[in-house]
């Protein structure tokens, strides 16, 4: 009977507990389901891009990199805007040159990286700030700097701009900011949102198993009683 009463006790607080978690995590599927993922993307607001690229006059990435007095380990050729540009690995991370000149364009301005918001936004672009990051914020989680173009279309879309390859690196929304909190608090994790492994969810984890074989442990008993009733009901009739 001891044991018994340890297991109910056991199976009643870690319930409990496990409980409310599961219901947040349960809540917070039902959110994640019912959100379209291209209103989270910003895909709603993102415009048709081209990827031919007018070969005229181009440099090769080797001409076009020593002009811009950079060592490169990686090259991509696309178009930007009203130029073509490579975007160059570097051991300072990337840079942008333009293609036929060899002219250096990062780190981009502010009126660039509108330009660059601009040509990317698909609706009408009415800017209402413009602000610049140093170093990640919670929301971008990106490496490098960036400008961060809130634009104003009653969806809270902010578009990120890397400083250093001149493109479009995250689109943040109101669908994004909500989707973002319910699968932090899906995997329990508020830093990064990527790392399934933290403490929080293996232990909640550890706590649902150990609640759930308590639950079972007391559930065998109680059948095994139940079949006993049974059969002793079917001798005892007449």
């Amino acid at each position: 009977m001891v044991f018994v009463r340890w297991l109910i006790w056991i199976h009643k607080w870690t319930a409990l507990v496990i409980g409310t978690m599961i219901m947040l995590w349960v809540a917070g599927g039902v959110a994640m389901s019912v959100i379209p993922l291209t209103r989270v993307h910003g895909d709603h607001h993102r415009a048709p891009t081209s990827h031919n690229v007018d070969m005229t006059d181009v440099l090769a990435p080797g001409d076009a990199a020593e002009r811009a007095g950079l060592a490169v380990s990686g090259a991509t050729l696309r178009p930007w805007l009203d130029r073509v540009v490579y975007e160059f690995t570097t051991p300072n991370g990337p840079a942008l040159v333009d293609g036929r000149t060899g002219q250096l364009l990062s780190p981009i301005d502010e009126d660039t990286a509108i330009a660059v918001a601009e040509a990317d936004y698909l609706g009408d672009f009415n800017v209402a700030a413009v602000e610049f990051f140093a170093e990640p914020s919670w929301e971008y989680r990106r490496s490098g700097p960036a400008w961060r173009i809130s634009i104003d279309d009653g969806d809270g879309t902010r578009l990120y701009v890397s400083t250093q390859s001149g493109a479009v690196t995250a689109r943040r929304n109101n669908e994004w900011r909500i989707f973002d909190f319910f699968w932090a608090l899906h995997i329990m994790n508020f830093g990064d949102r990527e790392n399934f492994n933290t403490w929080w969810l293996i232990g909640s984890s550890l706590l649902a198993l150990i609640s759930s074989i308590a639950g079972v442990a007391l559930l065998v008993p109680w059948v095994g009683r139940m079949i006993g009733r049974r059969r002793r009901r079917r001798v005892d009739k007449p």
